[in-house]
C-alpha cells in the first residue's frame, strides 16, 4: 500500500471507477484540461479522453441539471462545483429534480449522480471559497450528504456514493487535501454510506465532528488525556443519512456530548445531533450537550477567518467545561 494524501485519494477513486465501469464521466469547471482547481482531477483526461472527462462553462447549474439528464439515462456522472459557495444557483436543480425524482416517478427512476465540492475554510480564501453548507444540502429530503476526513475514508466513501442510486453530494475538505499522508490500498473498496467510525475510543464525553476538523479534535482529545479526561472521538463521515445508533450508543456510555462544526450554529447541524440525541438518549446524559460551532455570520475574509475558524485551543476549552458541568 501507499502512503497518499486525500486529494490523491480521491483522484485514485476517480480513476479506478472509470476504468470499471465505462459509464462514468468526470467534469467541471476547469475539470477536464487543468485538473480542477486543486487539482484532484489531474491526468483523467489524458487517461480517458475529453467525451469522459471534459470542462463545462460557467454555469453551476447546468453542471447539476446535466448531471440529472446523465443519471437518469444510464450514465454514473460525476461533476464538480469548483468551490462550495458556487453551488447555490445548483441548489435549483438538486432541490427540485435531483433528489425528487425517485419520488417523482413512484421509484422508475432514481438519480445515481455524485455532485463533488470542496468544502469548508481554513485556507485563507476570497469570499464564496470557505463556505460550510452543510445545512443547506442535508435538509432536502433525498439527497444524500458524505464527507471524508482521512485519504482512506475518502476513496472508499467517494467509490460506495459513485455505485450509490440516490444522489449524493460528496463535501471535499480543501484544508486537508494535501495535510498529511496514510496508507490507502490499491485495490479497489468501498465505505457503506451512514456508517460512522469510532476514531478514538473513551469514557467521559463523546464528540462527533466530521471533514477537516477531525483531526483537530483527536489533537485536543490527545491533549485532555494529559489532564485525565477520556474523550471518545466520532468522525460522523456521514451527514445524511447520519449513524444514530453509534453516536446513541457512545452517548450511553460517556454521558456527555459535544458537536464540533464549521458551519453556523443556528439551525445547523450541531442543532439536529443534539435534539437526536435529547430525544433518543435523554436518561443518559449527566450534563447538557454542547456545540462548537462557526458564528452565525459570513465567513470573514482571510485576515479575518482564523477568528471564526475552530482551533484546538478552543475545542480543549469546551472539553475542560464540559468535563466539569453538573446535570
Amino acid at each position: 500500500m501507499a502512503a497518499i494524501t486525500l486529494l490523491q485519494a480521491i483522484n485514485q477513486a476517480l480513476d479506478q471507477a472509470m476504468a470499471n465501469d465505462e459509464r462514468v464521466v468526470v467534469y467541471g469547471e476547469d475539470t477536464g484540461f487543468e485538473g480542477g482547481v486543486f487539482r484532484v482531477t489531474a491526468g483523467l483526461q489524458k487517461k480517458y479522453g475529453e467525451a469522459r472527462v471534459f470542462d463545462t462553462p460557467i454555469s453551476e447549474s447546468t453542471i447539476a441539471g446535466a448531471a440529472i439528464g446523465m443519471a437518469i439515462n444510464g450514465l454514473l456522472p460525476v461533476a464538480e462545483i469548483q468551490f462550495d459557495g458556487f453551488i447555490f444557483p445548483a441548489l435549483t436543480d438538486l432541490v427540485t429534480h435531483a433528489a425528487r425524482f425517485r419520488n417523482r416517478s413512484r421509484g422508475q427512476y432514481s438519480v445515481p449522480m455524485v455532485l463533488r465540492v470542496p468544502h469548508g475554510g481554513g485556507i485563507r480564501a476570497l469570499e464564496h471559497h470557505s463556505e460550510s453548507i452543510e445545512m443547506f444540502v442535508a435538509s432536502v429530503p433525498g439527497l444524500k450528504v458524505v464527507t471524508p476526513s482521512t485519504p482512506y475514508d475518502a476513496k472508499g466513501l467517494l467509490l460506495a456514493a459513485i455505485n450509490d442510486p440516490d444522489p449524493v453530494i460528496y463535501l471535499e475538505p480543501k484544508k486537508i487535501y494535501r495535510a498529511g499522508r496514510q496508507e490507502v490500498p490499491e485495490e479497489s473498496y468501498q465505505i457503506p454510506l451512514g456508517k460512522a467510525k469510532v476514531v478514538k475510543p473513551g469514557t467521559d464525553i463523546t464528540v462527533v465532528s466530521w471533514g477537516a476538523l477531525v483531526r483537530m479534535v483527536e489533537k485536543a482529545a490527545l491533549e485532555v488525556a494529559k489532564e485525565g479526561i477520556s474523550v471518545e472521538v466520532i468522525d460522523l463521515r456521514t451527514l445524511v443519512p447520519y449513524d444514530k445508533e453509534t453516536l446513541i450508543q457512545s452517548v450511553k456510555k460517556t454521558g456527555k456530548f459535544m458537536v464540533v462544526t464549521e458551519a453556523v450554529k443556528s439551525y445547523g447541524p450541531a442543532s439536529e445531533l443534539i435534539a437526536m440525541i435529547n430525544e433518543e438518549a435523554f436518561y443518559h446524559l449527566e450534563a447538557a450537550p454542547v456545540r462548537f460551532t462557526g458564528f452565525d455570520i459570513t465567513v470573514p475574509l482571510a485576515r479575518g477567518e482564523h477568528y471564526h475558524y475552530p482551533s484546538e485551543e478552543k475545542i480543549i476549552s469546551y472539553l475542560r467545561k464540559l468535563y466539569l458541568a453538573k446535570p
